[in-house]
């Protein structure tokens, strides 16, 4: 198809449809000018670009429209016309933004209303009084605004963008089809004068409006008609809460953002009134359907999505698929968020786990340490106990290497390690039997059992922190209450000075860095306990009185 500028089109597409309003069908031209005003029409229609190349379907419309347009010609036929050219150019005055366009588009709306009401419908009615009234201004003055059209330059006139809004177009042209033939029949009936009839069903049409827009928007508590209709306008081909929960579906089920967005481009697809389209993302894109020459492109959250549509889209639907697009977006966004959390808690379980392994090590260097120190302060004649020393603690030692490296490997998901308290208690005793630390404990019954990893990474860390204050205060005492019970608990004081305030309100919320190794093993041993339903807890902190209290939750 050509394309025109649309104001030459317009101005001289009311021309030729003038000559043959003014002449009436019966004219030996009618036929000829019809024919030039209908082709007038179909290159500044705003359906379909001039530049489009038209299909089968539209192609046999157009030719359809023109058979009918000859083959029924009359008044009536012209009056139906007429009201399809008010819809067409109400419409476009609805979409259009430029000042001079919407004046262009209110003059000819105007000018046609005036054809139909002052010239075709008196035709219909035969009032030949009132057709004479009107001869002078049909003839006359009418003829300038398709004239003056003529004139209107526009620099968009080179490339036509113009959007036709068919909810609104079709209103007007109901609209139009009440008032002719309300104001038909009433004239048919009363014979009244054909203006006062006229101006009856003019004043009819307000009033409904006027009711209906107030209905439209209440402020006495009511809905309102536009919250009712809205929940349909805004479903365009399907409803918009179905399509909702499938796309919520979606990124539920969806393992990654990528996935979710190649899952939600098919249900975009399956929309009725989208023929394909293309997103795109800073790390990976995609395409579904076909290409077509209506297309809109949104921005949200870093996706970047370009819908091709089967017509040119109206202002109603460019909302529609901007709330699509942002939800998208927002859905999208919720997946890269949830793929980062998901990232983040497997680095932080890797660092728990490498901390926690780092700490044990370090006890047991500690531990290795001590007996070095006794191998190399012993004499000949203490060569006896330092063997039974040996023997007590190596296969200790050698165990809890052994569980340490064990923790290295692959986790298995499953209840924590548990060991019988006795033998748990005795084997502590043992391991610190030479570091002057003092153990007590209530009546144990047999069978009772405890998370042995637990209780020594706590036992280790909070011992190991005691030992340490001892090098700056020789005379602490130290002492290990192990508690019985259905669930066992542990309880660890000294009688040296209180841990500064500070530093106790943060212990086990975060690594605190400490020259004497206070903080990132007590935070990690706070951890560990949390996630064996127990709690690690500072019972009391004051001079004489420090203490560290492990108990079930």
């Amino acid at each position: 198809m050509l394309s025109i500028p649309q104001y030459w089109g317009m101005g001289t597409m009311l021309l030729a449809l003038h000559a043959v309003l003014i002449n009436g069908p019966a004219w030996s031209w009618a036929d000829a000018l019809l024919m030039v005003h209908y082709g007038l029409f179909l290159l500044w229609q705003p359906i379909w670009r001039g530049e489009q190349r038209l299909d089968f379907l539209p192609a046999l419309l157009f030719v359809a429209g023109g058979a009918v347009l000859l083959g029924l010609l009359s008044w009536w036929l012209l009056a139906f016309w007429l009201a399809v050219l008010i819809g067409v150019l109400g419409g476009r005055l609805f979409s259009s933004r430029a000042r001079r366009e919407r004046i262009a588009n209110m003059v000819a709306v105007g000018y046609l209303l005036t054809m139909l009401l002052a010239w075709v419908e008196p035709h219909l009615l035969k009032l030949t009084g009132t057709l004479s009234s009107a001869q002078w201004l049909v003839q006359y003055a009418l003829p300038a605004i398709p004239v003056g059209l003529l004139f209107v330059r526009d620099e968009r006139d080179r490339s036509p963008t113009v959007t036709l809004d068919f909810f609104y177009s079709l209103l007007l042209f109901l609209l139009v089809v009440i008032l002719v033939l309300g104001s038909f029949i009433i004239e048919t009936v009363i014979r009244e004068d054909y203006v006062l009839v006229l101006m009856r069903a003019m004043f009819a049409i307000a009033g409904v409006l006027v009711a209906l827009s107030w209905l439209w928007n209440p402020r006495a508590g009511f809905t309102g008609l536009g919250a009712l209709l809205s929940r349909y306008l805004l479903s365009v081909g399907m409803p918009f809460e179905k399509w909702l929960q499938r796309i919520a579906l979606l990124a539920e089920t969806s393992s990654s953002a990528t996935h979710f967005l190649h899952a939600s481009a098919e249900e975009v697809a399956s929309l009725p009134w989208v023929s394909g389209g293309t997103w795109q993302t800073d790390t990976s894109g995609g395409k579904f359907g076909e290409t077509s020459p209506h297309e809109a492109t949104f921005s949200y959250h870093g996706l970047r999505l370009t819908l091709y549509t089967r017509n040119t889209l109206s202002p109603a639907l460019t909302l529609h698929i901007k709330l699509l697009a942002q939800l998208l977006g927002e859905f999208h966004e919720a997946k890269l968020r949830e793929e980062q959390l998901r990232s983040s808690a497997y680095l932080q379980a890797v660092y728990e786990t490498g901390a926690r392994m780092t700490h044990d090590i370090k006890n047991l260097l500690q531990s290795l340490t001590t007996l070095c120190s006794a191998a190399e302060h012993t004499e000949d004649g203490d060569q006896a106990r330092l063997v039974a020393l040996m023997r007590r603690q190596l296969p200790q030692l050698t165990q809890r290497l052994q569980i340490t490296m064990d923790k290295l490997q692959t986790p298995q998901s499953g209840p924590a390690s548990t060991m019988n308290a006795i033998t748990w208690w005795n084997r502590l005793r043992q391991r610190y039997r030479d570091a002057g630390v003092e153990f007590s404990s209530e009546k144990i019954m047999p069978g009772t059992v405890l998370p042995a990893e637990l209780f020594d990474s706590v036992a280790d860390n909070v011992l190991q922190n005691a030992l340490e204050k001892r090098k700056s205060q020789p005379d602490l005492n130290i002492l290990v209450i192990l508690h019985a019970g259905n669930a066992p608990g542990l309880s660890i004081e000294d009688d040296g000075v209180a841990i500064p305030a500070a530093t106790a309100q943060t212990l086990f919320k975060s690594p605190l860095p400490s020259a004497s190794g206070l903080g990132i093993g007590l935070y990690q041993a706070a951890r560990h306990a949390q996630q064996q339903d127990y709690q690690l807890v500072l019972g009391s902190n004051r001079p004489g009185a420090v203490k560290f209290e492990l108990n079930p939750r």
